[in-house]
């Protein structure tokens, strides 16, 4: 089936049209900068743009950073905190004028993973974790979502661990790569400990030079690259709009 699937990050929303049965991208990504402030009214007047600019009519995923539960949404780390208690769903849909499903980016970015990509196949406990503005996290037992479950957001020496160890530090703020893959190690192995997985995948932007830092990682869990890169939440989001998960 194909279906719009959209991405909701920190810093750009990213669409295309996606064949939910090969996890393929039918054209070629669209991205719009996330609007400051990323209050939902314009947010939504992102995603409208994206739909209109594909001249979509069907149905539409929607990822974003963010707990989300039946529709509505319940955190906002990431996003304008005007987003907490806004049912998510239904704002895009009146926008859009078309059905809107809507989740947690890394659940979205999971369901890709473990469909198409680094998780195809792969049983028992496995993490996702995407590197970005944030930590965000999808986690799968037995290939079954457990939604919402925001690791990033666990204090770690003190802090949370996403401004322990986010994306951003390294793409954004030039830390040394080696420094940020310490942390990485750091944080994997404290997951670990509480956790037990039988596999991490790593993703978001940072995954795209897994090289540069990969030799730093020293835990003992199996941790490989995301296969799908940032295409992820794109893909996953159209999944979960025919039904490839409830939230």
């Amino acid at each position: 089936m194909e279906v719009l699937g959209i991405d909701i990050g920190g810093s750009g929303i990213k669409g295309a049209p996606v064949d939910t049965t090969t996890g393929r991208m039918l054209a070629e990504r669209l991205r719009i900068p996330t609007p400051r402030p990323a209050h939902p009214g314009a947010v939504a007047a992102v995603v409208g743009e994206i739909v209109e600019a594909f001249g979509w009519d069907g149905p539409v995923g929607c990822a974003l950073p963010s707990v989300v539960h039946h529709g509505v949404v319940r955190t906002a780390a990431n996003i304008d905190e005007a987003w907490i208690g806004v049912d998510g769903s239904a704002l895009f849909s009146q926008r859009v004028g078309t059905p809107v499903n809507l989740l947690n980016d890394a659940d979205a970015a999971g369901l890709a993973e473990m469909a198409f990509g680094a998780g195809r196949g792969r049983d028992g406990l496995v993490v996702m974790l995407t590197f970005g503005t944030g930590i965000g996290s999808g986690v799968f037992n037995e290939g079954v979502l457990v939604p919402n479950t925001e690791f990033g957001h666990i204090e770690f020496k003190g802090m949370e661990l996403e401004h322990y160890a986010a994306g951003r530090l390294q793409e954004d703020e030039g830390m040394p790569y080696d420094e940020w893959g310490d942390r990485v190690d750091e944080v994997l192995d404290y997951l670990q400990g509480l956790f037990w997985p039988d596999l991490f995948i790593l993703g978001g932007g940072i995954s795209k030079a897994w090289d540069e830092w990969s030799d730093r990682l020293d835990v003992a869990t199996e941790v490989v690259p995301a296969a799908m890169r940032n295409n992820a939440g794109i893909v996953g989001a159209a999944m979960a709009a025919v039904g490839a998960v409830r939230v």
